[in-house]
């Protein structure tokens, strides 16, 4: 048999072995030609910013916590979390404007609770007499930086937490509402006040907070927080910094090695907060390089903040473009928090549902 036939008949083999690989689920890290190739919670790209350009399944989904575990308390899990959450690519402002604002996220926040997002960072501003969510500067929003009414965007939220009675759900508001309980009304409006866990029940001195299971059984299934100090007192609304502490956003959180705080938190170190918040993504969002930051680098970071929060893990895991990644990404970054924080495994696959390490 000659050289050339053989060649050939490899090829086919190959070739046919893939079309056979494409005819059922591929798991993670397989080759794909279509996201409908690949298994469920996967997707198929490339990372080229991360010199790979074979199209493989990548997840898009982290393991949810309560599917083993439900009774710890709530700041014993890690939860994926979407920076800019409304600012998705494509979008055109509800105003009928073109938006030149940047846009964070590839899909919609009903599509990201299904995909295990749990964490939305939300700007809010004050626009057209009425709430709305807004990519902008100086607390000011106009048309070309407003994407749409904040009750649109809360409502999507209120329809999935009636749906999912045993979900939780967390809103981190960067506010610049000012009009006089602009945000109590807006959240009266979507049906979710009535779902709000009430800032008496935080812990303010470092506690461990109510267990998850707890809080699904009293309805109190949203946590809001604000960055206006003063919305505690006047809205029954948490002040952030009061309850968690944060890394710096943008270039400063993507140093290798290092977790500097937040400039308006407390020291990452600071154990009188219990939660951790982990950013990183940089100033400028950028979809390409995102599977890049959003892989290796990402796990790295959070190894980091582990440390420098006093060996804890981060409770909020926040990106941009969260599905792209070069393979496990955010999804696998929130597994690996969990992990650690349930039973003490490097991944929470590898939990079992006594709370220990298969």
């Amino acid at each position: 048999m000659s050289q050339r036939v053989v060649f050939l008949l490899i090829a086919l083999l190959i070739q046919s072995s893939f079309l056979f690989e494409i005819s059922s689920a591929l798991k993670e890290g397989k080759t794909c030609i279509l996201s409908k190739n690949c298994d469920a919670g996967l997707h198929c790209e490339t990372c080229i910013a991360n010199n790979n350009l074979r199209p493989r399944c990548s997840r898009t989904q982290p393991i949810n916590p309560i599917s083993k575990v439900k009774g710890l308390p709530f700041n014993k899990y890690s939860w994926l979390t979407t920076h800019n959450s409304f600012a998705r690519l494509g979008a055109i402002s509800k105003t009928g404007s073109v938006i030149l604002a940047p846009t964070n996220q590839q899909d919609t926040v009903t599509s990201q609770l299904n995909n295990g997002v749990r964490g939305f960072m939300l700007d809010m501003y004050d626009f057209e007499n009425d709430v709305w969510l807004c990519h902008s500067l100086d607390g000011i929003c106009f048309n070309f930086t407003a994407f749409q009414p904040a009750i649109n965007v809360l409502r999507e939220i209120q329809v999935f937490l009636e749906k999912n009675r045993e979900e939780v759900v967390t809103i981190i508001i960067e506010d610049y509402v000012k009009s006089p309980k602009g945000l109590t009304k807006v959240f009266d409006t979507a049906g979710l006040r009535k779902l709000m866990f009430p800032v008496t029940r935080m812990p303010k001195n470092g506690g461990d907070w109510p267990t998850l299971d707890d809080m699904v059984r009293q309805n109190q299934r949203l946590l809001v927080f604000t960055s206006d100090r003063r919305k505690e007192a006047t809205e029954g609304i948490a002040y952030q910094w009061n309850y968690m502490v944060e890394n710096q956003y943008g270039n400063g959180g993507l140093k290798a090695g290092v977790c500097p705080n937040r400039a308006q938190s407390a020291g990452m170190s600071d154990k009188s907060k219990s939660l951790v918040l982990v950013n990183h993504f940089p100033d400028a969002p950028d979809l390409v390089v995102a599977c890049k930051q959003n892989s290796a680098a990402l796990l790295e970071s959070i190894k980091a903040c582990y440390q420098a929060a006093g060996q804890r893990w981060p409770n909020y895991i926040a990106v941009d473009f969260y599905k792209r990644s070069d393979g496990g990404g955010a999804p696998q970054a929130v597994d690996v928090a969990n992990g650690n924080l349930i039973c003490g495994c490097d991944n929470f696959a590898a939990c079992q549902e006594n709370g220990k390490c298969g």
